[in-house]
């Protein structure tokens, strides 16, 4: 993957300056807060519209939309400034997600200290939206490519991942493209830093987030105040080494679920953990052959990984197994809203970020590798996907993640997360060196701050983001009992 030279790692100015030939932005437009679109119905929150250069070599050229939304801190005498959240994605809405953070136990001395500001990354939700004009078909194929036994399937789904880049590539939005990187992404959030009217920003970003504040906090190293990184990815963002690296996350977290099922017979799964393992490889192969209500083997290990991300949602993800293994009624699934959009600007990020590997042949290889090493989904997260034939032109190569700059960044993450594993986080904290602290929590599940329960991890955040006070060193949290 080729990486930018230390050009990016320019301590003061604009990010727009760090890339050669590009001219300083404008000043931004001062934010006017008001009501929030009717589907953000979320007491206390305001919200907003900034205008951003499309592309910041060009900073008086076009312009589109980032909605912006704020809780505001009820202690004015102990606010400090602003913290800029991002639930992660690529593809997610992030204006609610404030509310969602007080919601889910965001320390009221936090709300104190800060205004939460969410927002809706370029693309997305009610900011400026791309599409790739998806077929309903081709939206229900939302997770993972079908499960690749042979070369011929890697083959067979390559034509299918051509016609969706082409889509993207030919939509109504395909003047977007180009634009909608990470890197423009963290030059957007610095406009809104500089509208609100603040000389620096925290920040919490959870799972894609976090390589989104990893690109913030090296394109702009002093305008980061204290950042936290929360489930993180590789210094490369999700490249496919990331995309790679789910089948992992899944192999690491799934003992977690079978230990959880062998102990509640009433599932009938197992009554232990190897017979639980055995009777996910039994119903994603009896699915494969004949699907149970719409559901084909490719879609159970999806929801299967899906459901791994939060202990909350392992009795549904029993429940669910119960009902195919006996073809039953299953579960309320819930869906994404706005699947359509989710997916284009997912396509937009990933593929535009890092170049991926362009020959079927090559896909191919990674997948007979991957479905020996991690047979649950490495057949699925090593096959081609609309990546490999995304339109060649790039406006700026990646940011490669550094050790310069100020030591301000507290990385929080668990040992046992199939979204983004622990292998991924200690390179990005390498990479980070001395910049970084990270504190590991034993626990499973994708997301520690502020929704897991281990006190540890929790405090350590908190302390953070209230006093400024990190761990003097890499802080390892040990598992917890649960209530």
């Amino acid at each position: 993957m080729r990486r930018t030279l230390s050009l990016f790692l320019a301590t003061t100015a604009l990010a727009v300056t760090a890339i050669p030939g590009v001219s300083s932005a404008t000043t931004p437009d001062t934010v006017h807060w008001g009501a929030c679109p009717e589907d953000i119905a979320s007491p206390g929150l305001e919200c907003s519209t900034l205008e951003v250069p499309l592309d910041y070599r060009d900073p008086d050229g076009r312009q589109i939309a980032i909605a912006i939304s704020r809780l505001a801190s009820e202690n004015p005498s102990q606010r400090r400034g602003v913290l800029l959240t991002n639930p992660g994605g690529p593809g997610g809405t992030g204006l609610d997600y404030p509310a969602l953070l007080a919601g889910s136990g965001l320390p009221r001395k936090v709300l104190d200290s800060y205004d939460v500001i969410g927002f809706d990354p370029r693309g997305v939700g009610h900011s400026t939206q791309v599409t790739c004009d998806l077929t309903p078909e081709q939206q229900a194929r939302r997770n993972f490519p079908p499960y690749a036994h042979t070369a011929a399937d890697v083959a067979r789904e390559a034509g299918y991942a051509r016609t969706v880049a082409k889509q993207c590539a030919t939509s109504r939005t395909a003047w977007m493209l180009p634009h909608t990187t990470t890197a423009n992404t963290a030059r957007d959030m610095d406009r809104i830093r500089a509208a609100l009217g603040e000389p620096k920003l925290s920040y919490l970003g959870h799972s894609y987030g976090t390589y989104l504040g990893a690109v913030y906090t090296t394109l702009f190293p002093q305008r980061g105040d204290r950042i936290v990184l929360d489930s993180n990815l590789g210094p490369g963002g999700y490249d496919v080494t990331a995309m790679r690296a789910f089948a992992r996350g899944m192999e690491d977290r799934f003992p977690d679920f079978a230990a959880f099922a062998a102990a509640r017979p009433e599932y009938g799964l197992g009554t232990t953990p190897e017979q639980v393992t055995a009777k996910f490889f039994d119903l994603a192969k009896r699915l494969e052959a004949k699907p149970v209500q719409g559901i084909d083997g490719t879609l159970f290990r999806g929801l299967t990984f899906e459901y791994l991300y939060s202990d909350a949602t392992l009795p549904l993800l029993a429940a669910t197994w119960q009902a195919l293994e006996n073809d039953r009624p299953l579960p309320t699934l819930p869906l994404p809203e706005n699947i359509e959009n989710s997916m284009a600007s997912r396509f937009s990020v990933v593929c535009g970020d890092t170049r991926w590997p362009g020959t079927v042949q090559e896909y191919q290889r990674n997948a007979a590798a991957d479905r020996l090493k991690y047979p649950m989904l490495g057949g699925s997260t090593a096959s081609v996907g609309p990546c490999a034939f995304w339109p060649d032109k790039r406006v700026e190569p990646p940011v490669r993640i550094g050790d310069r700059g100020p030591s301000n960044v507290l990385m929080v993450q668990n040992e046992r997360d199939p979204g983004t594993p622990l292998a991924g986080a200690r390179k990005l904290g390498n990479a980070f060196g001395k910049r970084a602290t990270m504190v590991t929590a034993d626990q499973g599940g994708h997301g520690v701050y502020p929704f897991g329960s281990n006190t540890c991890a929790n405090d350590a955040v908190t302390a953070f983001l209230t006093t400024g006070q990190r761990p003097p060193q890499d802080l390892a949290c040990a598992a917890e009992a649960s209530e």
